[in-house]
């Protein structure tokens, strides 16, 4: 039996700056390096003299900010930005952060990177209080909870509001006063801290766009930390002690930029090291490998690396056509997958070839590419995948809703084999890709969330537990 979860889920990026002159347009540089995590709208929010002004739309960053006075009207020397990516059913303007929330006692604003997994419970109980929500985004809640905390400063009430929230979150919120950073206990998203030469602080969802805005790293955001930034430099604080490392993997497999670092290690380095530990335990007789533009080039060189068989460049991508395992609709995504890629006739024809890919979700996206690659004239296809099988839903942020969605929650790799036309597939195991990231953590886990690929969520999943009982057949 399956159970569509109709959630929020959305793999964002956001971006913060205080004390800068051109905080606003120091932000959309930011966000521009941050636009693979999100296509369907973007935001900025800036605070001059503690007056917040923000401007938001649907689109990508260049669209929405399309008017020299979209941006020379946020002014001011602090600002935080978001770029959204959206699941189905939870389009609008009225979802694209950063809020911005006006009451008689101040404003602020609030961007948000992740999900939410109690977020059902708290809006109902929020609701029934009389609370009134603008948005169909999970985000908002944490808003309310602030508002309804009783505690004497906003600092202790909005750490009263994140003990209450679960799931994977990295919020920003910016105040009359202060910008504030804050991680969830697991540090599911990467969040990262840099400084300006000037000395101002930057925060981004990715270090690429610190070097975008050419700030330097200074420290990653810790699980469970809260911290404030003003014009007195920067306080470090926690909301809570019960904290455990699981960064998700699939930020190291497919979403982060391979420029960017996370907890230590190198995106890029990460991925080819995938691809040595899967030519290892996947060999296959070929005569060039192939890499799947373009989150999978990295693993690509390092299959071929390790190998010995030549790289080549048999797939060409539009660079002006956008991911398309983030797009809304399936009807979307199989139209980007035909306008996406091209394959090199002269260099695949009559060649046996190992296309190697980070993942298959759904298979629309690989099984057009053996398609492209056999009537381009390959001899042969031998699929190797930078990952695990994706058999699990994804709760803390990525679109990855239920079982239905995963091919291989419902198909044996042979059968995947066969409805994708390769001549074979091979998936990395769990543990060549726990080696091959290999975060330095001293603890006795792996400091990642694999729960895609075995079930093993590190969290209660609260509003969702039925669902997956129900999934699982319980």
């Amino acid at each position: 039996m399956s159970y569509e979860v109709k959630g929020l889920n959305e793999e964002c990026g956001i971006f913060g700056i205080w004390g800068h002159q051109d905080a606003a347009k120091v932000t959309y540089f930011g966000l521009h390096a941050l636009q693979h995590r999100g296509q369907e709208g973007a935001g900025i929010v800036a605070n001059d003299q503690g007056k917040l002004k923000g401007y938001r739309n649907l689109g990508l960053l260049a669209e929405v900010f399309d008017s020299p006075e979209h941006l020379e009207d946020l002014t001011g020397k602090a600002a935080i930005g978001h770029v959204r990516y959206g699941t189905s059913g939870s389009g609008g303007i009225n979802n694209i952060q950063p809020f911005l929330f006006k009451f008689y006692d101040g404003d602020f604003a609030l961007a948000h990177n992740g999900n939410l997994v109690n977020a059902k419970n708290l809006r109902q109980e929020v609701e029934k209080t009389g609370g009134i929500f603008h948005s169909n985004s999970d985000t908002e809640i944490l808003m309310h909870l602030i508002r309804k905390s009783a505690a004497l400063n906003f600092k202790d009430r909005l750490k009263e509001a994140l003990n209450q929230i679960k799931g994977g979150f990295a919020y920003l919120l910016l105040t009359e006063d202060a910008m504030y950073v804050t991680l969830d206990p697991n540090a599911f998203r990467p969040l990262a801290i840099g400084q300006m030469k000037s000395g101002d602080y930057v925060v981004a969802s990715e270090t690429c766009a610190l070097d975008t805005v050419g700030a330097t790293f200074v420290r990653d955001v810790e699980p469970g930390e809260l911290i404030t930034i003003t014009d007195f430099g920067m306080e470090l604080d926690t909301y809570t002690d019960e904290t455990q490392y699981s960064i998700c993997a699939m930020e190291y497999i497919y979403f982060a930029r391979p420029d960017s670092n996370i907890k230590g290690v190198n995106v890029h380095s990460a991925r080819k090291n995938m691809g040595k530990k899967l030519a290892k335990e996947y060999p296959a007789e070929a005569d060039m490998v192939i890499g799947v533009p373009n989150s999978s080039l990295s693993a690509a060189s390092g299959y071929a690396e390790a190998s010995g068989i030549p790289y080549e460049m048999g797939l060409i991508k539009n660079q002006y056509v956008g991911r398309t395992f983030i797009q809304p609709t399936q009807e979307l995504r199989e139209e980007g997958v035909r306008m996406k890629l091209s394959a090199v006739r002269g260099v695949v024809e009559g060649q046996r070839i190992v296309l190697v890919d980070d993942s298959i979700v759904r298979g629309t996206t690989i099984r057009r590419i053996v398609k492209l690659l056999k009537n381009a004239g390959a001899k042969e296809v031998h699929v190797r995948i930078s990952a695990p099988p994706l058999k699990y839903p994804c709760f803390y942020g990525i679109d990855i809703e239920n079982k239905k969605e995963l091919i291989a929650a419902n198909l044996s790799i042979s059968e995947i084999k066969d409805e994708i036309g390769a001549d074979s597939l091979d998936f990395l195991s769990e543990e060549g890709l726990v080696e091959a990231i290999g975060l330095n953590l001293d603890a006795p886990y792996t400091g990642l969330c694999m729960a895609y690929f075995n079930g093993d969520y590190p969290t209660k999943l609260y509003d969702y537990e039925s669902n997956l009982l129900v999934e699982q057949g319980v």
